[in-house]
């Protein structure tokens, strides 16, 4: 099987280099910086390369949220994919919500199925590695996470990804999903005269509106509190003291 067509999904999250403040127990982020996700960079990139390499394949782009995030899928289209749709509805700090409207999105875009789905490993605000494997769930897909290599060869994906002490190897028959981690390839450089071009081309809007429960519920945000009370004993005999006195130790 060759493959023809790849779904990258991508999302975008504040600026590692922001500063993020917490007023009555909410964040305040509208004066964030907001940007690509670095994982779904990566997952950009290894699509392309697969179109470059293998010819007459189309890359589109998938991303859930608003009109902010025009800026994240026009940098996918000045990576070199082909199409962008930004998916409308689901609430993206539930991952089962964005997961669904992922699926939805990617069912009604292609009629059926990709023959692959790129994801970045995790969004680098939330750090929960959900919506990938989520979503393989529910388009009824295989799937690999953490990949940090890939080879294609005769209608076949086989795919690798560290663990503790070694490396997984596996194979899949499209169609397969699969999230990628740091190390899976080196990101290009986009130009003026990609992004020029990436402005140009048209936004598509898919209704990802779907009726699913929540599984996450955030109850409210508060800063660390790094106070730290330090007092210098001149001997061991007066910590030993002291530690008894508080009842730190018997």
């Amino acid at each position: 099987m060759t493959l023809k067509n790849i779904a990258v999904c991508i999302n975008q999250v504040p600026d590692t280099a922001s500063g993020i403040e917490v007023v009555h127990g909410n964040p305040d982020i509208g004066y964030l910086n907001k940007v690509l996700n670095p994982y779904d960079e990566y997952a950009i990139e290894e699509a392309v390369r697969l179109k470059e390499r293998l010819g007459e394949v189309m890359v589109t782009a998938f991303s859930v949220g608003d009109k902010k995030h025009y800026d994240v899928l026009r940098k996918a289209l000045s990576m070199g994919a082909d199409r962008a749709c930004l998916v409308d509805g689901g609430r993206r700090d539930d991952s089962r919500s964005v997961a669904a409207s992922l699926d939805k999105a990617i069912r009604f875009h292609y009629d059926g199925f990709p023959d692959l789905v790129v994801c970045g490993r995790e969004s680098s605000d939330c750090n929960r590695a959900q919506v990938p494997l989520m979503l393989a769930e529910m388009l009824g897909v295989a799937a690999v996470a953490a990949v940090t290599e890939l080879m294609y060869e005769d209608g076949v994906l086989r795919v690798w990804r560290e663990i503790e002490g070694g490396m997984e190897e596996y194979v899949l028959y499209p169609p397969a999903l699969i999230s990628a981690e740091k190390g899976l390839n080196i990101p290009r450089k986009t130009n003026i005269k990609a992004v020029m071009k990436a402005r140009k081309e048209p936004i598509l809007h898919i209704d990802g509106s779907v009726e699913i429960a929540s599984g996450v519920a955030y109850r409210g945000f508060s800063t660390i509190r790094r106070q730290k009370n330090c007092r210098i004993m001149e001997t061991a005999e007066d910590l030993v003291r002291i530690l008894h006195e508080e009842r730190r130790i018997l």
